[in-house]
């Protein structure tokens, strides 16, 4: 028993039997003429062969084994220059955007006071052009380093900006085509003024909460300058996206590439900017100290982000006049004004758009009107930062998720943003 055992233990760790079996293990296994060596060649062949006809070239392919070749690494600084990154900004040429948009005869995707939109094939692929005028004189080489580093942002609450073209005092940028409707279209259907496809509390939360992130990463996560503003919040700079009702923010980097404003410091040495030129903006979303001074800053983006919230929850129009019969003459109705009288009174559940059909939770409703309205206040050292209203949403969402599973109501969204 002994002596067997011993033979057998010598058997397996004799370390010069071990290396004379490891020897000869490799040679069968690596000997060109063996059966198994020839098989295994024959199915490499086989299988560069049949790839042969994909975008990537296996002979030069840097990772290949040493079986098959040598390995030829590419330096870094070749495949910067050779690869295009997703995140650098193409420059157009203005041929190219002419060409496109058929000349500028193609009709208009969209039209406001300060810009003009088409929607065209660029380099094979589905993009928005828009024409706006630079508010003062650019150097190409800044318009480029501001293009550079938009170009580098990511978020996905924000549509993407894929470059620019130069032409004169225009600048044309091209952003990606998102197949949807903005967020006035989803909430005001003229066709059906008694529809909208936003029929469920959920989906609007949703929606509060992807326009918060979104507006949260261009103030403090971009990394382009502080105090960061977008300066065009509004319910129809916010497309909704089928079929989950995601919310995107256009105009992504519009104010800093057509030089909308100037860098100042205010007299609490936080950076904001003053407007260069005639202001500009839309009635009903410009906070009080912008229309007075003309300087923007992160807290007057607050403040649009809360008209647009109202708006969201309540269906009405951020600002409108409507005839009076007992005056014979026009009334002004703000979603702010109504907002604020619903709240006094308690009366928020009748305030909150009709076509949720009552079905929504009310105590968050209550906290929604009133982070809101937070959001509008007239003093701008009173409206909260984007990332405390980030927290508060992420929480309301939360809230109305249970509610709804509480209530049984579905969470699929399967309407159609098309018109009836």
């Amino acid at each position: 028993m002994c002596k067997s055992k011993k033979k057998l233990t010598k058997e397996v760790i004799n370390p010069k039997q071990r290396k004379s079996m490891s020897s000869s293990n490799a040679s069968s296994s690596f000997n060109p003429q063996s059966p198994s060596s020839s098989t295994r060649s024959n199915e490499n062949k086989k299988y560069i062969s049949t790839s042969s006809n994909s975008s990537y070239n296996f002979k030069d392919a840097s990772w290949q084994t040493s079986s098959i070749t040598t390995p030829n690494r590419t330096p870094l600084s070749g495949l910067r220059e050779s690869i295009i990154l997703p995140e650098q900004p193409h420059i157009y040429d203005f041929a190219e955007i002419r060409a496109a948009t058929n000349n500028f005869t193609t009709n208009p995707f969209s039209t406001s006071s300060s810009s003009t939109s088409w929607r065209c094939t660029i380099r094979n692929q589905t993009s928005v052009v828009i024409r706006r005028k630079f508010r003062r004189k650019m150097e190409t080489s800044e318009v480029i380093d501001r293009l550079t580093h938009i170009c580098r942002s990511h978020h996905a609450s924000l549509i993407k900006l894929k470059g620019a073209s130069i032409s004169g005092n225009n600048i044309y940028l091209v952003y990606d085509y998102i197949q949807g409707a903005t967020l006035a279209e989803c909430l005001r259907n003229p066709r059906n003024p008694n529809f909208s496809v936003l029929s469920s509390w959920l989906s609007r939360a949703q929606i509060a909460l992807d326009i918060a992130h979104g507006l949260d990463y261009i103030h403090n996560s971009t990394g382009l300058l502080d105090g960061f503003v977008h300066n065009h919040i509004k319910s129809t700079s916010i497309i909704i996206t089928e079929p989950a009702f995601s919310a995107k923010i256009c105009h992504f980097g519009t104010s800093l590439l057509c030089a909308e404003m100037v860098q100042t410091m205010s007299e609490t040495n936080q950076e904001s900017h003053k407007v260069d030129g005639k202001i500009e903006g839309t009635r009903g979303y410009m906070s009080p100290e912008y229309m007075i001074t003309g300087i923007s800053s992160q807290k007057s983006d607050v403040y649009a982000f809360g008209v647009v919230i109202l708006e969201l929850f309540s269906g009405n129009e951020a600002l409108k006049y409507t005839f009076d019969e007992a005056s014979k003459g026009y009334k002004r109705k703000s979603v702010i004004d109504s907002g604020r009288e619903a709240i006094r009174g308690g009366e928020v559940r009748s305030w909150v758009d009709g076509r949720l059909r009552d079905s929504f939770p009310v105590e968050v409703a209550d906290k929604m009107v009133a982070l809101g309205l937070e959001c509008v206040e007239e003093d701008p050292d009173l409206r909260p930062g984007m990332g405390k209203v980030v927290g508060r949403i992420s929480q309301m969402y939360l809230e109305s998720q249970k509610w709804a599973e509480k209530m049984g109501t579905s969470v699929d969204f399967t309407m159609s943003l098309g018109p009836r």
